[in-house]
Order: C-alpha cells, then structure tokens, then sequence
C-alpha cells in the first residue's frame, strides 16, 4: 500500500473555526478559566459540594414522544440547540403542539411527552455558542470541580412546581443528591439559581419551595432541621423574588418584543404571533411563579411608589396605564392590585383555576399565619407569605446587576370585546390572585396589546415604544431583585433564624465590541459570564465566603425602605 499523504488536521480545524459566523463565537473572549486560575493560584480548591439550578427556559427539553407523528424528533431537543431552530422553522405547528401543556391538569397532552434534559450539559449554553451556566463550569473546573461534586439540577420550568414532583419527582431526586453529597463528602451543600431558579429554591430552603418542600412532614419528610444540617450557603443570582412575569400573558408581548426594530417586529408577529406566545405561556404555568407578589403595599399606588425617582413625571405604581387620549370611564389606570385582576379577566379559566391551585400572590404579615403556611405548597414560591428557614449557619448572598433600562410598567391600547372565541373567563376559586367575570362576560377577540407606538424620551421615567423604564438588570426590575434581600428578610417574621442575607449588586459595565459585553456585564442573562458573580460563586464553593463584601450601586436601600413591610 502506498504512503498516506500526511494530512495537518489541526491547521484545518483552525481554518475551519476561523470561518465560523460570528454569532456562533458568543462562547469565546479570551476570558475562559481565567476566574478559576486566580483562585487556583491562591491555593483555594473545592470544598462544599455545588448544585447549579436554572432559571426558566434555560434547561433543555427533549421529546420522548413515540406517536407516529413526533417520531421525526424523538430525543431530539424541542426546547434548545439547533434541532429546534429547524423545527420552529419548517414546522412550527408541531413544535408548538410538542411543547404545549395540558391547560386543564398542566401535565402532558395526550400522545406527547416531554422532558427535561439531564446532565450539566442541560443548562450549559442554549444553543451552540450562546452559552449560559459554561462560563461558571469552567471556573469550578479549575479549583477541582467535576461530576462527582457539581451537579447541575436542570428542571422542565414550563410546569407548576407541584406538578413538577408528582410528574418527575424533581424534588425528591434533588433532596437525594444533597443527602448523598453530606454522606458521602462529610460536607454540607452550594447551592447556585439563577432568576426563576431562585423561585425554585422558594421551598427547599424555608421562602424556598424545595426547601419548604424537603422539611414539610407530608412531602420530602426532611424535619425542620434538614436544610441547617445540609446547606452551606445559597446564592440567588438575578433572583426573581417578587416579579418578572405577568402582563405577557396577556397579550404574548414584552419589552424585547415591542423594542425591536419595525422589520424585525413584522418578521416575528407573521412568523410567530401575539396570540401563539400568549397560548404558550398561558400554558407553561411554571412560570407564573414569577407573578407580581405584595400588590398595592409593596409596588405602590397611582401617585407614588417606592422606586419613583426624584422628580419623577409619573408613578411606576400604575403598572398598566393608558394614554389619556385613550382613557374613558370604564378603563382606569391600574396598580398592582387591580392590574393583576384585569389581566385574569382575559385569560382562559383553566389559567385562572392554574395559577389559583398552585401559587398565591399575597403578603402576610402575621406570625401564626406564617407558620401555618409551612404547610401550604401555594405560599412556597412567595417570600412575603412563607418563612426562611430554621438554619441560622447557612449563609445567603443576593447577587444581580444594576444599571440596565427595565421595564418596570406599560402603556396598554383598550382592547375590543366581541363574542368571537368566547373563552368565558370566570372567578378563581380560593385565590388571592382572583378575578371576577370581564365586563361583557366574554374574552377578547382583539387581545390589549401594549402601545408601541408611543415613544417619549423627555418624560422622567422614559418611556420607549409604549414600555415604562425603569431601574434594574435588563429584565428583572430592582425592587424584584433586591427589596427582600435589604430590607423584607431583616424581619423575624420572615427570617426567623436571623439568616445573614448579603447582598451584591453588580453594576453594568458592558464593552461595546463583545457581542454579550464582557466580563462585566450585569444583564440578567449574560451575568452569569461575569468575572465578579463567577469570583462570588468561587469563593462561596472554596470556603472563602467571608471574603465576600456587601456592594451597592443603586439606591434599593432608600427604596426598600419605602416599602410598608409592617
């Protein structure tokens, strides 16, 4: 045989990536290792066990559908990865079917089946190049992390987290982990969750559902001592204590959607309408855990709230508001309170009877009452209706970004109603978060959609395309991210045990020539790239926590205090 040419397959591959779109070298800047190899060299090396949870749509999903028609994709990723990019793209009413839930159980639809992706790759980027929990792996890899100490928790975040244990037994699986971590490395666990991930952890750690879950007698069956003798320390990272969502399922619309420019905002409402978002999220009743929690008393009024600034032409109090011109005698400005209940009245009542079975949006300000919900899964995911737990060593630190533009309410057109689709919204039965019957006694055929075309700069807040700005990381506004951490979880009422919560806000400082800003950036997803949350995180995991120093850059002290917590 004659002599293969020899053949240089790294100066190909080289050649190969040099040619790679730039969009897909999201994953590279010069940055990778680069947190972990100072603390290495500083001698610090793993200590506690880490577990990693994910915010909402961050994990993976797979379809382990086996009927004829989703077949094509079984195994494949319907939610992440480029497998779903094809399907959105040349069959987007299947996509759609796959990973739409149940509306009357909140479980699979007949003939589909769904479910989270396992293993640290669930949650490490969403797609090839964008990545989302590697930059932190890669830190914790450096000072001697692997499988055997690192253990991603990933979740299929569009179910109610009740459903998400009886369905997948999450819960159980991640108290196992845990008691496996203590048994076998004589060490207490990090935990790590990022934005709804935080929501998640609203149980297992006290005014967190897996905690509250482990310790509850009729569930994880842990006792009241479990989370003192198996949490180290937990760091919510852009945690969404007190809000994210909730006007989205109004109308299928947010603030990225309404900002885009005219061509691409045509492209997405033909390729992927208004009415198609609201039915999915109406769907995914996970994420209704982020709705407003407090009402009036923690986001304010018509004429004042506790995160106006000075000066300010109009109160972020009104959460929905419509432009005067539009304004009649049926249709008011609407606070917290009210708003929430308006947009129930336009929702379908399997959403209704959903959010009403499974969370609660209140405050309490009782003790007894705060006891009792201890037992309770709808006051989980609400840090105003549930307690910390009984664990005074374990350390908590609030770490997320500031200096973003967030929306923080919105302009709305009235709608229309009509007898078309009928949908018949009704009273929630046993609910704080209730609505009464829609004026007409119908659904709306034209659903409210936001008023993106009213853009005022000169106005204190700004208001951009219909959308009210105001003070956070992009996403997650500021009273949401930090009001609990300075202020609400300094009361015994809530935090029993006197939990020291330390609090670290990182402002935005993102360099313009890297695509997602650099090591710097405070944004609500591309802060978990950040060199400072990956030190935080590092040092927490090393043994080095006292290390970590309270910082703040914005004025959520002053505003907190604002705030009728008693």
């Amino acid at each position: 045989m004659p002599a293969m040419p020899a053949f240089d397959f790294s100066a190909e591959w080289g050649r190969f990536k040099s040619n790679i779109p730039e969009p897909w070298k999201l994953a590279n800047d010069g940055r990778e290792f680069q947190v972990g190899e100072e603390m290495k060299s500083r001698g610090l090396e793993a200590k506690f066990p880490v577990v990693l949870i994910p915010g909402i749509i961050s994990t993976g999903l797979e379809s382990w559908s086996t009927t004829p028609e989703f077949r094509g994709f079984f195994r494949q990723k319907v939610w992440g990865g480029f497998s779903m990019v094809s399907q959105v793209t040349f069959n987007k009413e299947r996509w759609m079917a796959g990973l739409m839930l149940d509306p009357v159980t909140g479980l699979d639809p007949p003939g589909v089946k769904v479910r989270a992706a396992e293993g640290l790759n669930a949650a490490s980027s969403f797609i090839q190049g964008y990545w989302l929990w590697s930059k932190v792996i890669e830190n914790l890899a450096m000072v001697n992390y692997d499988t055997n100490n690192l253990y991603l928790a990933p979740y299929d975040w569009r179910l109610s987290f009740w459903n998400l244990e009886e369905r997948d037994g999450y819960f159980s699986k991640l108290k196992s982990t845990i008691e496996g971590f203590k048994k076998r490395q004589k060490k207490k666990t990090v935990i790590a969750a990022h934005s709804m991930g935080a929501t998640v952890c609203h149980g297992i750690i006290g005014a967190f559902l897996p905690f509250k879950w482990v310790e509850s007698p009729e569930h994880g069956g842990g006792g009241p001592n479990w989370v003192e003798e198996h949490i180290e320390s937990f760091i919510s990272i852009a945690g969404t204590h007190l809000a994210k969502a909730m006007a989205a399922f109004l109308s299928g619309e947010m603030k990225d959607t309404v900002q885009m420019n005219p061509a691409g905002a045509y492209v997405l409402e033909r390729f992927f309408s208004r009415k198609e978002r609201a039915r999915l999220f109406r769907s995914w009743v996970g994420s209704a855990s982020m709705w407003v929690k407090g009402g009036d008393t923690i986001w304010g009024n018509s004429t004042h709230a506790p995160d106006d600034v000075d000066g300010a032409d109009h109160s972020h109090g009104e959460l929905i508001a419509f432009r005067a011109k539009l304004n009649d005698t049926t249709v008011k400005n609407m606070t917290a309170d009210n708003a929430g209940t308006w947009i129930l009245e336009h929702t379908p009542t399997t959403f209704q009877k959903m959010l009403a079975t499974n969370f609660s949006c209140g405050i309490e300000k009782d003790e007894r009452k705060l006891k009792a919900n201890d037992r309770d899964h709808t006051k989980w995911t609400n840090p105003l209706e549930s307690r910390l737990p009984d664990a005074p060593s374990m350390k908590f630190f609030c770490v997320y970004g500031h200096g973003k533009d967030t929306e923080a309410s919105r302009l709305t057109r009235k709608a229309e109603h009509t007898l078309a689709d009928a949908e018949l919204p009704t009273r929630a039965e046993d609910s704080n978060c209730e609505t009464t019957r829609s004026p007409l006694d119908v659904s709306l055929h034209k659903p409210s959609c936001i008023d993106n075309e009213y853009t005022d700069q000169t106005r204190n807040p700004k208001v951009l395309n219909g959308v009210k700005m105001g003070e956070g990381d992009g996403t997650v506004s500021l009273l949401s991210l930090g009001a609990m951490c300075v202020e609400g979880w300094k009361r015994k009422r809530w935090n029993p045990a006197g939990i020291k919560i330390t609090t670290v806000e990182l402002p935005h400082r993102p360099v313009g020539t890297i695509p997602r800003g650099g090591g710097y950036t405070a944004d609500h997803v591309d802060i978990l790239g950040s060199t400072p949350l990956s030190e935080v995180i590092l040092k927490v995991a090393t043994g080095a926590a006292d290390e970590v120093q309270e910082n703040f850059t914005s004025d959520i002290r002053r505003y907190a205090e604002r705030i009728q917590w008693d």
